[in-house]
């Protein structure tokens, strides 16, 4: 490369072949010669352009930067080549080497302009040429909500940043390997190829958690092209290992946003958030649904707070003082109803849980609670706490939540949580615990649900979304963020 682009650093997300756990002691070959070339690119002095064949033989070299890349993961710092670390070098990430907090890159090249222009040459087959289109623009409001740049998309001539779907050698140097490899890659900002933005075509681009994220992707690859770098900060999007989460109401982390503001500088319009993502509202009230005393709940309330949540046969049901908004999976808007109108007899819903083996779900109000198919009411409810395991001292549920891979449904009371089994309808031992000892991160829950292998975790107007099985916090947004408001 010459010019400008000789001093350009290529990005990209790489998926890397899992090698399985094996010995501390006795890693395969192949094994090894993986970890070397991860540890040459991603983690050497030498760059990610670097040709493996470069890399230091010595064990001393190998042990001291394999040290570096454990204590980048916070994993235990051995040396060793043990099952741990390799599930880490597994991960899908990006291919730039790690920094710790948000980075930027040597010098920190920026744009000097307020108006940076794109063009997309080359669309995939994959989504339509509208949904690429709006999901790029969404994926750099990200951006321009938060710093002063704004970003403007042309249909010919040359654009700041061009981007393109391209398979295999695509003219930059830097050629992708087929499927699930290399996903994307993209430049820092300056002359020539910078900010360019290029997508594997032979990925299969969706905008959901199948396939490689288009919006996700993009977001992350349009960090590069303004000058981030990695962070450290597992929850942020800069974070190198790609992992899906939700987009409902997606806004750049709390990391993400100081890194690009510490180029660019705030936008004088954005309102700082004190935590990670918060929908931006634009309050659409409904009318009542029924002629009543009191106003129904405003869904689009920043200070919305939710009385409960679930699941209900692929739609998502969240409670308030006496109704609920349905949000349908197939995305047909939210509609909103009171509870009695739907099932006679329940006027509130403190928690709820849905069982799908049964295909029931669970209604808490009070000291009592009820079991619900479909819109009927089971006969026999509503039945007192006690017949569900509580002991007399609970006379209320904040919370419940059925985690489908244990098939244990979590139940909260004030500070502490039980386990429940369905299938024998009885309380596990060793209950109640202390919900911050057991679920690092998460206080006290005044709703609950699962959705797309996540946890939701409510507490007053904002939510957590939670990954359960590694007991960490994924990010934090408000709980509007699931009505619509955008």
């Amino acid at each position: 490369m010459e010019g400008a682009l000789a001093v350009k650093t290529v990005m990209m997300v790489v998926i890397v072949a899992h090698c399985g756990a094996v010995p501390t002691t006795s890693p395969s070959q192949e094994e090894l010669s993986k970890a070397q070339d991860y540890l040459s690119q991603f983690f050497s002095d030498v760059g990610v352009s670097a040709p493996s064949s470069i890399w230091r033989s010595s064990l001393d070299s190998f042990e001291d930067t394999l040290r570096k890349m454990q204590d980048f993961f916070g994993l235990e710092v051995t040396g060793q080549l043990d099952s741990n670390t390799l599930e880490v070098m597994a991960r899908p990430r990006c291919g730039f080497t790690d920094v710790t907090r948000y980075g930027h890159f040597d010098g920190r090249p920026k744009w000097d302009k307020t108006v940076i222009t794109y063009r997309i040459t080359d669309y995939t087959p994959d989504l339509s040429q509208s949904d690429v289109d709006a999901t790029i623009a969404k994926a750099l409001k990200l951006y321009s909500d938060v710093i002063p740049l704004d970003f403007k998309q042309i249909d010919n001539g040359t654009a700041d940043i061009m981007i393109m779907f391209k398979a295999r050698d695509h003219g930059d140097f830097a050629p992708f390997d087929g499927e699930s490899g290399v996903l994307a890659h993209a430049f820092s900002p300056g002359e020539g190829n910078g900010g360019d933005t290029h997508f594997d075509e032979d990925e299969n681009w969706t905008l959901t958690s199948a396939g490689a994220n288009l919006f996700l992707v993009a977001a992350h690859e349009f960090g590069h092209a303004l000058g981030l770098a990695h962070s450290q900060v597992q929850t942020a999007l800069m974070y190198p290992t790609y992992q899906y989460v939700t987009t409902v109401g997606y806004k750049l982390p709390s990391d993400d946003r100081q890194g690009v503001q510490a180029i660019y500088g705030v936008r004088a319009t954005s309102a700082q958030p004190t935590t990670e993502p918060d929908p931006k509202p634009q309050p659409r009230p409904e009318p009542d649904p029924e002629p009543t005393s009191e106003p129904a709940p405003d869904r689009c309330s920043r200070n919305l707070i939710f009385d409960a949540a679930t699941s209900i046969q692929s739609s998502l049901y969240f409670f308030k003082d006496g109704y609920f908004w349905q949000r349908s999976s197939s995305w047909d808007g939210i509609s909103m109803k009171k509870i009695q109108s739907v099932w006679p007899g329940i006027s509130k819903v403190d928690a709820a849980y849905e069982y799908k083996k049964s295909n029931t779900v669970i209604f808490f109000e009070g000291d009592h609670y009820w079991g619900i198919r479909g819109n009927t009411v089971l006969p026999g409810y509503p039945k007192p706490l006690s017949e569900f395991g509580f002991p007399p001292s609970v006379t209320k549920v904040d919370a419940a939540v059925h985690v489908s891979f244990t098939g244990r449904t979590l139940l909260f009371v004030g500070n502490k949580y039980w386990s429940y089994s369905d299938r024998s309808g009885t309380m596990d031992g060793g209950y109640p615990k202390f919900i911050h000892r057991e679920l690092h991160g998460i206080g006290r829950v005044d709703a609950a649900f699962e959705n797309r292998g996540y946890l939701y975790f409510s507490h007053g107007s904002r939510q957590t979304e939670y990954h359960y099985q590694r007991r960490r916090v994924l990010r934090t947004l408000l709980n509007y963020g699931w009505m619509d408001c955008n």
